[in-house]
């Protein structure tokens, strides 16, 4: 009897073992609950879905009711987002240039691309007073004057490119883009590079556009992610990602408001929200062309020594499940 006892025992210690490592798995430990989500906001040059976002604070109230607070720091500098991505002060940067997120990735900083933002190649210009100033052959020996390693900046290599000239051939000196205007206004350079709102300033104080990404660069801006909140809190970056279509949905639903949020955040007019609104396409699916465009926006920071080490694009791609 004592020998059947123990062989029961032993039976039922065995079976709960088995249970424990088989069908019924332990469950890993779930991450803490979110109490703060950190989201940048980045109004310029015309992002139109994050001011949506604000004036009907979309994310605010929907977080909220899981008792996650929302804030969100403005940090225009691509660098300084990724800066805080990698440290853990900012979970979510909401529009990030391509060309931050591939220099941050080839850095191993750990940042990982959910979607994209924005795709704006007309909003992006090559800007000169001078009449002779016809095509980007003609910027040969001339001053240029806008940020470096941006989007901007890609598209003045690409124009160059296509008259088979590179940076080389003019001379380039690093600016913001306000800046940039006020320098090509004044007459201190002979070619400005400008995006956004700064391209109708130049424009009425009698600026023109020589040439855009159209054709050159689609002006890729991504949502990025810190990785380690991403695998900590997927669920988290897939109801952002869900509100973010929420405030797509209003732009195109009720698109009069949108461009009256837009005005009165940015200071331009109605009409001058309408001119530009078209300039940009906010899906937010990343598609092969996007990654085409990524890779070759690799291929210029490599080719002008601001990138050193190369990386496969799609392994910071990450896909929210």
């Amino acid at each position: 009897m004592k020998k059947l006892t123990l062989f029961l025992l032993s039976l039922f210690t065995l079976t709960a073992i088995l249970t424990g490592c088989g069908g019924q798995k332990a469950e890993a430990p779930k991450a803490a609950p979110v109490k703060e989500l950190r989201v940048t906001y980045v109004k310029a040059p015309l992002n139109i879905p994050s001011i949506v976002d604000k004036f009907n604070e979309t994310t605010v109230k929907a977080f909220e009711k899981d008792g996650t607070k929302v804030t969100f720091p403005v940090i225009t500098s691509g660098a300084k987002q990724t800066e805080a991505l990698a440290a853990g002060s900012l979970d979510i940067a909401s529009c990030l240039g391509g060309t931050s997120a591939i220099l941050a990735a080839s850095n191993g900083a750990d940042v990982k691309v959910v979607g994209i933002y924005s795709r704006a190649p007309k909003a992006f210009n090559i800007m000169v007073k001078d009449p002779s100033l016809k095509t980007a052959a003609d910027l040969k020996g001339k001053w240029v004057v806008g940020p470096k390693g941006t989007i901007l900046h890609q598209i003045l290599a690409a124009a160059l490119a296509k008259e088979k000239l590179t940076l080389n051939d003019v001379q380039f000196r690093s600016l913001g883009i306000p800046a940039s205007v006020n320098a090509l206004l004044s007459g201190e350079a002979d070619a400005a590079l400008v995006a956004g709102a700064d391209v109708l300033r130049a424009q009425r104080a009698g600026a023109r556009v020589l040439a855009n990404g159209e054709g050159l660069v689609d002006a890729t801006i991504v949502i990025g992610v810190s990785g380690k909140f991403l695998k900590e809190h997927p669920d988290v970056v897939r109801k952002y990602l869900a509100l973010h279509q929420d405030n797509l949905r209003f732009l195109k639903e009720q698109q009069a408001k949108a461009y009256e949020f837009t005005a009165k955040e940015t200071g331009l007019s109605v009409d001058d929200v309408k001119l530009m609104a078209p300039w940009y396409d906010f899906s937010t699916a990343i598609t092969d062309k996007d990654i085409k465009d990524l890779e070759e926006t690799q291929e210029f920071l490599l080719a002008n020594g601001m990138q050193k080490n190369k990386i496969d694009i799609k392994s910071m791609l990450a896909e929210v499940k």
